[in-house]
């Protein structure tokens, strides 16, 4: 049984990525259907005045860390998890051990195929079911599922942003009855396709990938208060509450 750390109320699965990746392989293999987030502390503090995100967060399948803050609000609570999971880097190992179909929906036109080609040129055994933009609007949802549904897909990548993305999921994998994981995966496609480029991995290591962030697109100076100052307050009167 996998570990898990609750950060401001929001339960987050302490794994490394290749048990995350062995985990999500079993479920698409189960008869159930499963919803998979990537929480990071800009998502937790958005939580934390959205019930309803909240709630999606409280009942997935998995949580996966996705961010460095993570890492060390967990140590900081007293229950450390094991390691950073970026969503880009599950959505890769997830498309190179691929033997179910895969559906890629989100960002802007085009970009979703791109990101399918690039991961079929590293696996082309890689099934792609479709690729489709769209968006989260209320008003085209019955016309993605009727693509989604017709395509035979087994395993659903969204990249719409959270909470968004996980939003529409949690309200419509019902309605893909065929889906047995859906993942929301944020900016994944663009980093994939060459739109974004990812911080050098020395500074995803020092867990300094927000600078890099900031200094490629300043206007994302707020998301980085969020993720980095707000976040970072929450949990320190977080455990001065609990008296630790």
């Amino acid at each position: 049984m996998v570990a898990r750390v609750f950060i401001l109320g929001v339960p987050v699965d302490s794994v490394t990525l290749a048990e995350a990746t062995k985990r999500i392989r079993e479920m698409l293999r189960s008869d159930f259907q499963h919803h998979i987030l990537t929480p990071n502390p800009e998502m937790i503090v958005a939580a934390k005045f959205d019930p309803e995100f909240l709630s999606v967060l409280q009942s997935s399948s998995l949580n996966v860390p996705d961010g460095f803050g993570l890492l060390l609000a967990s140590r900081y609570l007293g229950s450390a998890l094991l390691e950073r999971v970026s969503g880009v880097d599950l959505l890769v190992e997830l498309c190179l051990h691929a033997d179910r179909p895969v559906f890629f929906l989100g960002a802007a036109p085009g970009v979703a195929a791109s990101a399918a080609h690039v991961l079929q040129k590293q696996n082309a055994a890689l099934m792609i079911a479709g690729t489709y933009a769209g968006t989260p609007d209320s008003a085209e949802e019955d016309a993605i599922l009727s693509r989604i549904n017709a395509s035979g897909a087994k395993l659903l990548f969204v990249a719409y942003g959270a909470p968004v993305q996980d939003l529409w999921i949690a309200r419509n994998l019902k309605r893909m009855p065929n889906i047995r994981v859906a993942m929301g995966v944020g900016g994944s496609f663009d980093f994939l396709a060459g739109i974004q480029k990812r911080a050098p991995v020395f500074l995803q290591t020092l867990g300094l990938e927000w600078l890099w962030r900031l200094a490629q697109e300043p206007r994302r100076i707020g998301r980085i208060f969020t993720a980095v100052i707000v976040f970072s307050l929450l949990v320190l009167f977080s455990r001065r509450r609990r008296g630790i």
